[in-house]
């Protein structure tokens, strides 16, 4: 798809606990200051529907939920929210930021559950309309690390799985970054939030700039 006025489309990922729910909240509040047309949005949610379905995939009662149903809801979410928001608010020349996307699925649901990646690329280009972020920060953390940084009282049913499963989620973003270079920033989560910020400000800057000329 093609979007006519100038706008820019960035997701962060990363396993859990890496940071990059910090890193999102830092640059919505320099967007605020700086008075940038902006929109955040969370996966799965941010819509109506897509909230209803996040409460489903997120219930820690439900752990026997089959990986192919957890694939399918978290894709189901992201074609309602790529639709009913993202693309409009795009095309009226918004900034979007994107806590996960796309890359999400094809790491949690293809490396850390096993399906096939091919197959969930193709159904993620059928939800989205093939609408891909123009920037992807990757904040890299080790599983180990990431896991003490996590709320162990407070975590979901996918974070529960485990140190192995996050591991294997790591391995694909590496692998996704390494495979799509003209998209992914890939960022070492061990430094200060503020000397992350600082480069994911400049990249945005120089994003910015290319889409202008």
């Amino acid at each position: 798809m093609s979007i006519s006025k100038p706008s820019l489309f960035i997701s962060f990922e990363g396993i859990d606990g890496c940071g990059k729910s910090t890193q999102v909240s830092m640059l919505v509040e320099k967007f605020k200051r700086k008075k940038i047309d902006h929109l955040l949005v969370r996966e799965p949610g941010s819509t109506f529907i897509s909230e209803k379905i996040r409460k489903i995939l997120l219930d820690k009662e439900l752990g026997e939920m089959n990986p192919r149903t957890e694939a399918l809801l978290m894709i189901a979410s992201r074609a309602q929210l790529t639709k009913e928001i993202i693309i409009p608010k795009l095309k009226s020349g918004y900034v979007i930021i994107s806590d996960r996307y796309i890359d999400s699925t094809i790491a949690y649901q293809g490396a850390g559950r096993g399906l096939s990646i091919d197959l969930l690329d193709e159904i993620n280009n059928f939800a989205t309309h093939e609408l891909k972020p123009d920037i992807t920060f990757l904040i890299d953390l080790s599983s180990k690390l990431a896991s003490k940084r996590r709320n162990k009282s407070e975590l979901d049913r996918i974070e529960k799985v485990g140190n192995k499963f996050q591991e294997q989620v790591r391995d694909q973003y590496l692998k996704l970054a390494s495979e799509n270079k003209n998209r992914f920033v890939t960022l070492d989560g061990k430094p200060t939030p503020e000397n992350i910020h600082k480069i994911i400000w400049n990249k945005f800057k120089i994003a910015m700039k290319k889409r202008r000329i």
